[in-house]
C-alpha cells in the first residue's frame, strides 16, 4: 500500500460517485484498490472485489463499530460485476503513516499501540457477531485455495480475548493534528480473537512503515511485554493466510 501520484487515472465510477466534487488520490493498495478524498468531506474508496476482505462487510462492521469507537461514517457501499466502492464522511485526522508523521516515527507508532489498546478495550466481545480466530482465518485460506503448514495450526494459549481490528497496519489508524489516536479504518475483518492477533500485525507493520526497530515501542505503547512467541506466530499467520 502506498500513497498515489496526483495524476492517477480516475475510475469512471469513481467520478460518478464524486459527482462534480474535486478529487485527490490519497492510497493504492496491493490489488489495485483506490482511495480519493473528496473537496467536500468525503472519501471513495474503490477497487476489484477482494477474496480476501470485501467493502460490503466492511460498511457493516463500521456501522457496528461505530456504536463503541470513532470510525468514518458509511453514505453509501456498491458494487458490479467486477469492482466494489464504498463512500464515507472524511474525518478530521490523518493517517499514521501521513507525511506529517514522516520525521516524528516514534509519536506515530506509539498512537498506533495506544489507539489499538483503546480499540479493544472499546469494542464489547460478547456483541460481536463476528470471529477472526486461528480455525476460522486457515479455513478462509483454504476456501481460497491457500494451505496453512501444519505447524501454524496449533496457535499458543489465548492470552486475552479481544474484539480485534483483524487489519492493525499503521496506515489503519487515524491521528489528531497532535498526534493522538482518535479513529480507525479499513474494518472489514474485525472479529473477536486473541488480542495478539492484532498487536502482532501492528508491530510487524511498524518496520515497513516506519523502518526497523519499533516493535518493542508499539507494544510497550499498546500496554503489555513483549510476548515473542505470540509476536512471531501471529506474523507468520499472517504472512501465510
Amino acid at each position: 500500500m502506498s500513497i498515489p501520484s496526483l495524476d492517477l487515472p480516475v475510475p469512471a465510477r469513481v467520478r460518478e460517485l464524486a459527482g462534480g466534487a474535486g478529487l485527490e488520490p490519497v492510497w493504492v493498495n496491493g490489488i489495485g484498490g483506490l482511495t480519493f478524498r473528496t473537496d467536500d468531506g468525503r472519501y471513495i474508496k474503490w477497487g476489484p472485489h477482494d477474496a480476501e476482505a470485501n467493502m460490503r462487510d466492511e460498511a457493516e462492521r463500521m456501522r457496528w463499530a461505530r456504536r463503541w469507537i470513532t470510525v468514518p461514517e458509511v453514505i453509501e457501499q456498491g458494487q458490479d460485476a467486477e469492482h466494489e466502492w464504498l463512500v464515507t464522511v472524511a474525518l478530521d485526522a490523518r493517517s499514521a503513516v501521513d507525511p506529517r508523521w514522516h520525521d516524528d516515527p516514534e509519536r506515530a507508532v506509539r498512537a498506533v499501540g495506544e489507539g489499538l489498546r483503546m480499540l479493544h478495550e472499546s469494542l464489547p466481545v460478547d456483541e460481536c457477531p463476528w470471529e477472526w480466530s486461528v480455525a476460522g482465518r486457515i479455513s478462509g485460506a483454504a476456501a481460497r485455495g491457500v494451505i496453512v503448514p501444519e505447524k501454524l495450526r496449533t496457535p499458543p494459549p489465548v492470552d486475552r480475548l479481544v474484539v480485534c481490528h483483524g487489519d492493525a497496519c499503521m496506515p489503519n489508524t487515524l491521528l489528531d493534528d497532535a498526534g493522538r489516536p482518535v479513529a480507525h479504518v479499513d474494518l472489514a475483518a474485525i472479529g473477536v480473537a486473541d488480542r495478539w492477533a492484532d498487536i502482532a500485525v501492528a508491530a510487524m507493520s511498524t518496520k515497513w512503515n516506519a523502518g526497523p526497530g519499533w516493535t518493542d515501542t508499539l507494544v510497550e505503547a499498546y500496554g503489555v511485554e513483549p510476548d515473542r512467541e505470540r509476536l512471531a506466530y501471529y506474523r507468520r499467520l499472517w504472512n501465510r493466510t
